[in-house]
């Protein structure tokens, strides 16, 4: 007995000290960072050929190998994305207005419903609530086409067709958002949601007041992906009216109009990608740095 003790003291005072514990070696620091270095770098590569690309003057862009630089930067392809737009049937503050328009409030709206379809799921048990689940998680496998045509009978018979909600509905029946708020609801200690109930609170100050909160980190990378969904959606399925159009589909439209306007095309990829990596970078953020003070694992 006495043996054992001593042993027990000795790893006892050697973890007190730091002695016996593994430690990665600077070469092996040294690696990790340059292949997540490269890695990076990799990633990047898609990012910084767009951006190279909208300045590149029309014989440039036909190189190849394709070339990360430009010789010769010019503004030209703007200034012919902004002349052909002009000449649109409708002026270019109504295309964008539509976009942010559709892109915000289908955003605010499906992080909505998709959190409230997700608490009771998360949190309550039984089994008409586990067959819901189990049915969003195979609407996960749904392709947005196979689809596509019974939405379009949907929206034609409620006469929603050249309006802002046949492009909102369809992104709200989404089963995505509510797969991925229920997985992180889920980790919400159920003792807190006793406490509260033990206190007074409804369920409605329950959710609002401490599920949501908690979850900030699920609903602000939801926010991500939904915006670029809806940023990047033309609508041509279900608007045909020209003021109704949103940014994307006119942008589409001049990017498909061939070679002539190859150097447009660039400059149109390039204005899209911007508001969804800046509403990312914002979420991004706030995203990790929630994850790192709610506690939740």
């Amino acid at each position: 007995m006495s043996l054992i003790n001593k042993h027990n003291k000795h790893i006892f005072q050697k973890k007190r000290t730091g002695q016996g514990t593994l430690s990665r070696s600077a070469g092996g620091t040294a690696a990790i960072l340059a292949f997540l270095a490269l890695a990076g770098m990799f990633m990047v590569l898609p990012v910084l050929y767009t951006v190279v690309t909208a300045f590149k003057p029309l014989h440039e862009m036909f190189y190849w190998p394709p070339r990360f630089f430009v010789r010769e930067p010019t503004l030209a392809n703007f200034t012919m994305l902004f002349e052909i737009v002009q000449d649109m049937w409708a002026p270019l503050e109504r295309y964008v207005f539509n976009s942010v328009f559709v892109s915000a409030l289908g955003t605010a709206l499906y992080v909505f419903v998709a959190s409230m379809a997700a608490y009771p799921l998360a949190k309550y048990r039984s089994k008409v609530l586990e067959g819901i689940y189990w049915v969003v998680v195979l609407a996960i496998m749904f392709r947005p086409e196979v689809t596509r045509i019974p939405q379009y009978v949907i929206m034609s018979g409620l006469g929603l067709v050249n309006t802002y909600a046949a492009l909102i509905l369809p992104a709200l029946a989404s089963s995505f958002g509510v797969f991925l708020m229920r997985q992180f609801m889920t980790e919400v200690p159920v003792a807190m949601l006793e406490a509260a109930r033990i206190d007074g609170a409804s369920e409605y100050v329950i959710f609002f007041g401490l599920m949501l909160p908690m979850t900030r980190p699920a609903w602000l990378t939801l926010i991500i992906f939904t915006f670029t969904q809806l940023w990047n959606m033309n609508g041509a399925e279900y608007v045909y009216e020209e003021s109704m159009k949103p940014l994307a589909a006119v942008f589409a439209q001049i990017a498909s109009a061939g070679i002539a306007r190859a150097g447009a095309g660039a400059a149109v990829a390039l204005l899209m990608m911007v508001p969804p990596y800046a509403v990312f970078i914002f979420s991004q953020s706030s995203v990790m740095e929630t994850m790192a003070h709610t506690g939740i694992k």
